[in-house]
């Protein structure tokens, strides 16, 4: 199955869940890089640090974070892809031993969905004669094409999202006078930020209302909490 299929006038029909990796990786690297950035400046900022210095905290902000989701994200989705090879494997052993009870296996699944026993048992025995591993992987374990984890790919799209967010809040403190640098920082970000969330919202077919108001309040939080720690730590010092 690709990304699209023939609907019932025989034009292609576009799945959004095809999307799913990579729109994934896409929003939590760019939401990570508004998020982060921001708070480390407004951060810096509230403890009465130089403007060169909330800069130089800004960009080494950027380049650390984008390297650490790229690590991140490759070794997590490493990890899933581990165990889906790992499952694959031990399904394909399973269907050399016995291929007889694997159909019986799968034929139970499509009863338990609610096909007709004797037409889930016809089901079964078609697809396996097309593509028993195939069938086993996407309606036993649940793996399609889809879903599927790919490494490389959640890695480069994160840190390359997580850079592109960082780099608002960051132009954003470069333009703005000292004295307005955090609320600037601040209210830019927020901005971004619900952006981004209709963005990711209309992409991904979700509501947009819903996932703007949910990246605005994380966000306007976390900068809060920053902001309070960078002015207790300033004058503490």
């Amino acid at each position: 199955m690709g990304n699209r299929v023939r609907g019932r006038r025989g034009h292609p029909e576009s799945h959004l869940v095809s999307r799913i990796g990579w729109l994934r990786a896409a929003v939590l690297g760019a939401n990570d890089g508004i998020v982060s950035t921001a708070s480390l400046i407004v951060g810096v900022a509230a403890a009465a640090a130089t403007p060169g210095d909330i800069l130089i905290a800004g960009v080494a902000g950027l380049v650390a974070g984008a390297m650490s989701m790229a690590a991140g994200e490759y070794v997590s989705v490493s990890s899933q892809s581990d165990t889906e090879q790992a499952d694959i494997a031990k399904e394909r052993r399973e269907l050399k031993e016995d291929i007889g009870f694997e159909r019986e296996e799968l034929a139970g699944i499509y009863i338990e969905r609610g096909l007709d026993p004797k037409l889930a048992r016809e089901v079964a025995e078609q697809l396996m004669a097309k593509d028993a591993l195939g069938a086993h992987a996407r309606d036993e374990l649940g793996i399609s094409e889809f879903t599927t984890a790919r490494p490389i790919q959640a890695a480069l799209t994160s840190a390359a999202t997580f850079a592109v967010g960082a780099t608002l809040p960051l132009l954003t403190a470069a333009i703005s006078p000292a004295a307005w640098l955090i609320p600037a920082v601040s209210a830019a970000s927020l901005i971004f930020l619900a952006f981004l969330g209709a963005i990711g919202a209309k992409v991904g077919g979700a509501n947009v209302l819903r996932a703007t108001a949910r990246v605005t309040f994380w966000g306007a939080l976390a900068m809060a909490l920053t902001a309070g720690i960078g002015r207790l730590v300033g004058t503490a010092v």
